[in-house]
């Protein structure tokens, strides 16, 4: 069987490793932290993540610490006013196969990090910092920190938004800075009065921010998310913000969310960045995945689920090149071949992913004036079918997980 380095602990990497480790590859993953950990608060996995996590064989163990909800509610922030919801009970889980829910990241993180330790043929490196890498005929070869060398069969790049493998794959400089600051914060649910608590996802839409909360940990935690576009042009990530100044950032907000906001406690503060789509995140031997490929913005909260639906093709495209070269180490042009047929297949989906997540921003989440009043009217006058029809091709997508017909298979 072939050994395939990845590059990147996250929740991507642990997921591709765990794919090929099934499938019998040898992975090792270099983790450029001193420890396997997931940084950040919650995460929404919509069924095509669980579609994805049961193909890996941890939905069970997700789905034992989610918090499973029934409602998507969109509200004008600074009226109050319901605009539209998406039921997620039985109608939704019947037509996706799977539930909506929510989780702490580590909730997501825990069970992959738990299935690939005990693999005798996976290797979990930390302080392993990554700084390139080159290939030849004979392999694909990470560069670290220290002139130290790992050679390969393959190279997967899944270190994140700044990603130095896709520093050397495309090249394309720092990531694009959305203008927008998010703030994040997670409270006891017991600190939150009854009569607003909700077993939804709640979005608070006003002119130029939003505001979002739901319950994550069994219940136990509520998580708020509330977001400015505020023209920042410069990447922050996790700076502690206080709560005086979240208060002030959001002084039209409708009072129930108001309430909401003020029970919020040692918030951290974020500018959001993400890239815009590129047609080709493969070099040879070396694919790059999850946001070292395509990150966007967390409007759509897709970021994870994609990154899951990436580990899962991939595993499956490399298992059926191994397929086509039985009887030794996968050969060079089954690699290659796997790897572009990852590219192809992948790239539609996650541009249109990117793409809809920016619009969200601007055409849901944060027009101002006559342009939000034109909003209002048009979501308040949908039905839940058609809610259901505009996340279809999002929400119930299976095809990425399984290559199925001529035309998705590994080109001859």
């Amino acid at each position: 069987m072939s050994h395939i380095v990845v590059v990147g602990g996250g929740i991507g990497g642990l997921a591709v490793t765990l794919g090929l480790a099934r499938r019998g590859h040898r992975v090792t993953v270099l983790e450029r932290r001193e420890e396997f950990s997931e940084l950040g608060a919650g995460i929404q996995l919509a069924p095509n993540a669980f579609h994805a996590l049961d193909r890996l064989g941890v939905g069970h163990a997700v789905r034992a610490r989610a918090v499973f909800i029934d409602e998507l509610r969109l509200f004008d922030g600074t009226t109050g006013e319901r605009i539209t919801s998406m039921p997620l009970t039985e109608s939704y889980r019947d037509r996706y196969g799977n539930p909506y829910a929510v989780v702490h990241r580590t909730d997501l993180y825990l069970p992959l990090l738990e299935a690939c330790r005990p693999l005798p043929n996976v290797e979990l490196l930390t302080g392993s910092h990554v700084v390139g890498y080159e290939q030849d005929p004979a392999g694909a070869t990470v560069l670290l920190a220290g002139d130290l060398r790992l050679t390969a069969d393959a190279v997967l790049g899944a270190d994140g938004l700044r990603s130095a493998v896709r520093a050397r794959l495309i090249g394309d400089g720092a990531p694009q800075v959305s203008g927008h600051t998010i703030y994040r914060s997670v409270i006891p649910m017991e600190r939150v009065p009854a009569e607003l608590r909700s077993n939804s996802v709640s979005l608070w839409a006003g002119p130029k921010w939003h505001f979002v909360h739901y319950p994550i940990s069994g219940g136990r935690l509520l998580n708020l998310a509330a977001t400015r576009d505020d023209g920042a042009t410069e990447a922050v990530t996790g700076v502690p913000a206080g709560r005086a100044l979240v208060r002030a950032q959001f002084p039209e907000l409708s009072p129930a969310a108001r309430r909401l906001l003020d029970l919020g406690d040692d918030w951290r503060r974020w500018v959001l960045c993400d890239r815009a789509p590129v047609d080709d995140w493969v070099d040879g031997r070396v694919a790059l995945l999850g946001d070292a490929a395509h990150p966007m913005l967390q409007y759509a909260a897709q970021g994870a689920c994609q990154a899951l639906e990436d580990a899962v093709l991939l595993a499956d495209l490399l298992g059926d090149a191994d397929r086509r070269d039985s009887g030794g180490p996968l050969a060079p042009v089954g690699i290659e071949r796997a790897l572009k047929a990852y590219n192809v297949r992948r790239r539609p989906r996650t541009a249109k992913a990117q793409w809809v997540a920016r619009e969200l921003g601007r055409q849901v989440y944060h027009p101002v004036g006559a342009a939000a009043a034109r909003r209002n009217a048009a979501l308040s006058a949908l039905s839940s079918e058609q809610l259901y029809e505009m996340v279809d091709w999002l929400h119930g997508a299976r095809d990425y997980a399984r290559v199925t017909g001529t035309t998705d298979r590994i080109p001859a």
